[in-house]
């Protein structure tokens, strides 16, 4: 190369097919495990209200996907996580440095994606919704919902019921909440379907912490109450520590971050025998669950949605 000229031939810096797919490589090989693709599930079972264009469909569907992604990348190095559906997770793999670079630039390009759907219409009819406003504010509601669960985590803080479920609105309301507003941005219809997401949003995280301590689908997906071993605040933990504060038996082995299997086996039947604390949570899951079905028919029904709800639903032996 020849530097005696340097500046004149310095504009942006080269990039190539190859050295994308370098980059990309962590992402790459999380998205070719897809879970159960429940979000996505969403965004066509809500399509059915809405009617969003199809081009612009396509653009929120690959945004959330993007960001849902880059998200469980950063989670598992954040939660030291081992298997991500059932596989090795990728920061083991390509090492931290290399996930984290690569999750933080899945985010610029899903903004990059975002930029598509700035100047697009629907029918004639545009709405003055500022798209990049709107998912940059959901992203830190993402990011202050994580930041609070792993702040109680690490300090051995369990929250209140309460500060649960507004840690959850944001950490795992925030990409869904994000989809249905990008899709109601792009719609004709004016019904806010907003207060919807949010109950989905808590049903779902509470019914994900349920099956964590509870299911063997999640054992070979995760590994054994790997919640416990990451130290976590789950719901049925809160309720658990809650029931009886002068009882630190749970405090004590979430501070282990322990991947004992007698010792996790004993928070299990503490939480099921003593606090009932798996009947409690139960109770909340259908509860929400109910409030799901209720929300979905005051809204006209959408058997799609109905569909996509009863397919997570707790069944009687769970």
């Amino acid at each position: 190369m020849d530097y005696s000229n340097l500046r004149k031939i310095l504009h942006t810096p080269g990039w190539s097919d190859a050295q994308e797919r370098t980059l990309l490589e962590p992402y790459t090989y999380i998205s070719a495990n897809p879970g159960k693709e429940f979000r996505g599930k969403l965004i066509d079972a809500f399509n059915v209200w809405l009617k969003v264009p199809e081009e612009d469909l396509k653009v929120v569907t690959r945004i959330v996907r993007m960001l849902h992604n880059a998200s469980l990348l950063m989670d598992d190095v954040e939660d030291n996580s081992e298997l991500r559906r059932g596989l090795p997770v990728a920061h083991t793999i390509y090492g931290i440095p290399q996930t984290i670079n690569t999750a933080n630039y899945v985010y610029f390009l899903a903004i990059e994606e975002l930029l598509s759907l700035r100047d697009t219409t629907s029918k004639g009819k545009k709405k003055d919704v500022d798209v990049v406003g709107l998912v940059t504010d959901e992203l830190l509601h993402l990011h202050r919902g994580q930041g609070l669960d792993l702040f109680w985590r690490d300090t051995l803080t369990c929250p209140t019921e309460k500060e649960y479920v507004d840690m959850v609105l944001g950490k795992a309301g925030g990409l869904l909440r994000l989809a249905v507003k990008l899709m109601m941005a792009k719609s004709e219809s004016e019904v806010d379907y907003v207060p919807l997401v949010n109950l989905i949003s808590v049903w779902f995280q509470i019914r994900d912490d349920y099956m964590n301590l509870q299911s063997t689908e999640y054992e070979a997906n995760k590994g054994y109450c790997e919640d416990l071993t990451e130290g976590k605040f789950s719901f049925p933990v809160v309720h658990g520590v809650r029931a009886d504060n002068s009882n630190r038996q749970i405090l004590n082995v979430l501070q282990k971050k322990t991947t004992s299997v007698s010792l996790k086996k004993h928070v299990v039947d503490y939480l099921r025998d003593e606090t009932k604390s798996f009947d409690y949570t139960r109770k909340i899951i259908v509860d929400l669950q109910n409030q799901i079905q209720d929300e979905i028919r005051d809204l006209g029904g959408n058997k799609y949605l109905e569909i996509a709800i009863k397919s997570l639903a707790l069944k009687d032996d769970e």
